[in-house]
């Protein structure tokens, strides 16, 4: 009988190479529990990734800029091994369209997707609808791309290339209140985060990630924030025709109209907010001492 201990391997990106800030503590967690873990980039070739008892994608953020190579690796890392959450999971929430889908099952941000080779004439309908779009890539990551404009003259829409984009209304909380995320693990959450935005009023950036000045404070999860989250990734689970539930995943919520919205379901490289919230760790590292067991 083998004693080897199981071997588990953190995709990550060239530009992180020891991984997400954080990352230590997960490493630990896992060694505590018996398990051996190493980061290793997602397009190094040298990798052997059908050696790892399992895979977790956990800091490929720059997947977006071409998003085929990486769909296409996490096909062969699920045909050679274990790969939390699954390919199939992973091309659905590459492609923000899913929210239109999404949103037949939880309320979501409203979303239009804008596929014609003049984009901005292609928004007409969307400024006649919301006026202030907020106008992002399909695939895109942090926040790159995204534009904010307030008419088919704004000069912010110069330069827009054919896309695919997505338009949504801009949600004014977005500026004074911020975002919610809510991570979950096999289904269950086990942390929120709030992001709170660097600046407020009419002029302030819509993006609250923290290289645009946003900052991100830890609190309880609220329970109607984490009851969204859970609905939004069983809703998912539905259009994906799975019975299994999915690995791990974080819930972007936002405040419209006086109620909670899903702006996003990241199953790709769903962020742990290990730096912010550091017993995440134990809860990830238990469900893949869970998955291992398999």
């Amino acid at each position: 009988m083998s004693t080897a201990r199981p071997r588990v391997l953190l995709a990550t990106c060239a530009l992180l190479p020891q991984g997400e800030p954080g990352g230590d503590a997960l490493v630990a967690a896992l060694a505590a529990r018996g398990v051996d873990a190493a980061w290793a980039v997602w397009d190094d070739p040298s990798v052997d990734w059908a050696g790892a008892d399992l895979v977790a994608v956990r800091a490929t953020w720059d997947y977006h800029l071409r998003p085929e190579a990486f769909l296409t690796w996490s096909r062969a890392v699920e045909d050679a091994t274990v790969l939390l959450n699954g390919a199939d999971a992973m091309t659905w929430s590459s492609d923000k369209e899913y929210l239109l889908r999404l949103s037949a099952e939880v309320w979501t941000v409203p979303s239009v997707p804008v596929e014609v080779e003049d984009v901005v004439g292609g928004l007409r309908p969307a400024f006649e609808r919301w006026g202030t779009l907020v106008v992002k890539p399909r695939v895109g990551a942090s926040g790159q791309g995204l534009v904010v404009a307030t008419g088919l003259e704004d000069p912010r829409l110069l330069g827009l290339t054919p896309g695919p984009w997505l338009a949504q209304p801009l949600v004014a909380s977005v500026r004074t209140r911020g975002e919610s995320s809510v991570v979950l693990v096999a289904g269950r959450p086990v942390a929120q985060v709030d992001k709170r935005p660097g600046s407020a009023g009419d002029g302030g950036d819509v993006r609250v990630h923290e290289e645009y000045g946003g900052t991100s404070v830890a609190v309880p999860v609220d329970p109607d924030a984490g009851a969204l989250a859970r609905a939004a990734v069983e809703a998912t689970q539905k259009l994906l025709g799975r019975e299994e539930t999915l690995d791990y995943a974080r819930v972007d919520l936002l405040e419209m109209d006086g109620m909670l919205v899903v702006s996003e379901v990241e199953l790709v490289e769903p962020g742990l907010y290990l730096d912010v919230v550091p017993a995440v760790a134990d809860a990830f590292a238990e469900h893949l001492v869970t998955r291992l067991a398999r």
